[in-house]
């Protein structure tokens, strides 16, 4: 393992050069990789490792049509390497638990069944591990449990493969049944594409997770955005001019300078009047979110997230009232005005706009 300083804190991470695809081809090359479900991890994930030499197979029900024949559309071939779940479980010797979390429960007696010692239960989520007492899902003693989590979506862990860039993933071991445990979460970690890998537990896995997911990453940045955007269109500002000042100029602009160099670094190469504004109204906004927070990590700590997911998602009308609400979000003003914005984007007029600014952090430069 390398070990990074990450801000003050030092770390152990393992990079691809220590453990190059060459060694997890090694590791991998007596193994039949059976990944279970083709939805949000599961076609990044069996592509990736398919396109870097592993022997994988498919597992996913013909019940969801859509994911099956998604399946066969990306050159999955059935009764080849594509399989009903209970068939593609029997055939593997590392069972990647990929579908959806709140079904795991529901599938748990039919993987568990077709489990032989010595083979790996791997996860990317330490969903059903971490909060067992609801799940069920109890692994045998005789087989390895290991987890990859890529910190990212399916959709972005194939992208970047194809672009020959990779997704930071955590890694660890709940439990050591043949003493190759390490190695096998390893060698599948660098399989998928991950660009380094740090070290974490089921359990800190899936606290960080699902409270990143209701916070920053998802729930707190749509939250955020939608009031914005009321408030501006609420003193008379038009749906273009309050889409761009919250949306559009921070996912085109300054999310990116972010990414390249961190927040001082976009901070200092926008206008001083954006810079003082920003300093200046960051604590009041940490101080009146800061009781959500602590509110949903005490959430998700006791469970009761879970419960949550597990009791709506298992409703046999929760996919026709998930469309309900995904559609009411997308028609709304706020998201009707990015459709509007994204398109002028794609026709190269806002594009044009931005060539004359070229060079400039941001538009703001009173």
């Amino acid at each position: 393992m390398a070990i990074i300083d990450f801000g003050g804190v030092k770390e152990e991470v393992i990079m691809r050069e220590e453990f190059p695809m060459e060694k997890a081809r090694k590791a991998l090359e007596n193994e039949m990789i059976a990944v279970l479900g083709y939805g949000v991890q599961g076609p990044g994930q069996s592509l990736n490792m398919k396109d870097n030499g592993f022997n994988v197979i498919v597992g996913q029900s013909k019940e969801f049509k859509k994911d099956w024949d998604r399946a066969v559309e990306d050159g999955w071939k059935p009764g080849e390497d594509l399989f009903d779940i209970e068939e593609a479980a029997q055939r593997g010797t590392i069972v990647e638990m990929l579908i959806a979390d709140a079904a795991h429960k529901s599938v748990w007696p039919t993987i568990k069944k077709n489990l032989n010692p010595g083979d790996a239960l791997f996860f990317s989520h330490g969903f059903s591990i971490a909060y067992s007492d609801q799940t069920e899902v109890i692994p045998p003693e005789d087989v390895d449990v290991i987890m990859v989590a890529p910190k990212g979506s399916g959709t972005s862990l194939r992208r970047n493969f194809l672009s020959g860039e990779g997704i930071n993933s955590s890694f660890a071991v709940y439990q050591d049944a043949t003493g190759r445990a390490r190695e096998r979460c390893i060698a599948l970690g660098i399989a998928i594409g991950s660009g380094y890998l740090f070290p974490t537990t089921f359990e800190k896995e899936v606290y960080s997770d699902l409270t990143g997911e209701r916070g920053v990453l998802m729930g707190a940045l749509a939250g955020i955005m939608e009031a914005q955007y009321d408030v501006l269109r609420k003193h008379g500002h038009s749906p273009s001019e309050a889409f761009n000042e919250t949306v559009e100029e921070l996912t085109e602009s300054l999310i990116r300078l972010v990414g390249e160099n961190g927040m001082d670094w976009m901070y200092a190469n926008c206008s001083a009047t954006a810079q003082r504004g920003a300093l200046d109204w960051k604590p009041k906004f940490k101080e009146a979110v800061m009781p959500v927070f602590d509110e949903l990590y005490e959430r998700v700590a006791s469970g009761a997230e879970t419960r949550r997911v597990i009791e709506e998602c298992g409703r046999p009308d929760y996919q026709e009232r998930l469309g309900k609400e995904l559609a009411s979000m997308g028609n709304s003003e706020m998201w009707q005005a990015g459709k509007a914005t994204r398109d002028l984007r794609a026709k190269g007029e806002i594009r044009e706009i931005s060539e004359s600014t070229k060079g400039v952090a941001g538009r703001k430069t009173s």
